[in-house]
């Protein structure tokens, strides 16, 4: 699974040679205009980027985008099929925030389990047929557009911020290199104030 994401992951690299605008919204939180712009590089398969939703994210929320100062923006990086198609998920009924992305955080260990996709599809169909969220599933999951939109995220964190796993957090622009705990992003963004 892992060499034919890879070849896949190659392959938009070497024919995408400038990012193209799709119709799908970005994820995040936060107001327009925040004077912190964070962007979250995540794979939604990512133990560590579970853990930045569940921990990091409500104190986030809480101290900051509520009050205005911060706003997130969720970029996909794959790790995996399984990844790319919680992606697409997540992507598919979007009307700009963050709610079922959260989701599927909190249910990480629910549905990212399986020797195979098939077995890692059904999971995530049940999460979602459990937490009511009306899609179609199939439609989401064959729709090449939301596709391209997510490989074009993960092709721009590797081009322009030299993401190399995941999570990767961009401040403003700049990568942040120290260990991702609340109190670190915390001194950061209190500087920027």
């Amino acid at each position: 699974m892992k060499k034919i994401f890879l070849a896949l992951t190659i392959y938009w690299f070497l024919l995408i040679p400038a990012f193209s605008e799709t119709n799908i919204k970005k994820i995040s939180d936060g107001k327009e205009g925040a004077k912190i712009e964070i962007i979250v590089f995540e794979s939604l398969t990512c133990s560590h980027c579970a853990t930045f939703h569940k921990e990091i994210y409500p104190n986030l929320k809480k101290d900051y985008i509520d009050n205005g100062f911060v706003k997130i923006i969720y970029k996909s990086f794959p790790l995996d099929l399984a990844a790319l198609n919680a992606s697409k998920i997540a992507h598919c009924k979007n009307d700009g925030n963050s709610k079922i992305l959260h989701m599927l955080y909190e249910k990480q260990t629910e549905w990212a389990i399986g020797e195979n996709i098939e077995e890692f599809n059904l999971n995530l169909r049940k999460i979602i047929n459990q937490e009511n969220i009306t899609i179609d599933f199939d439609k989401c999951l064959n729709s090449e557009e939301l596709e391209n939109h997510i490989l074009e995220e993960r092709i721009e964190g590797v081009k322009k911020y030299k993401v190399n796993a995941t999570p990767t957090i961009i401040i403003n622009e700049k990568k942040f290199d120290k260990p991702l705990t609340y109190k670190n992003l915390k001194k950061i963004i209190e500087k920027l104030i």
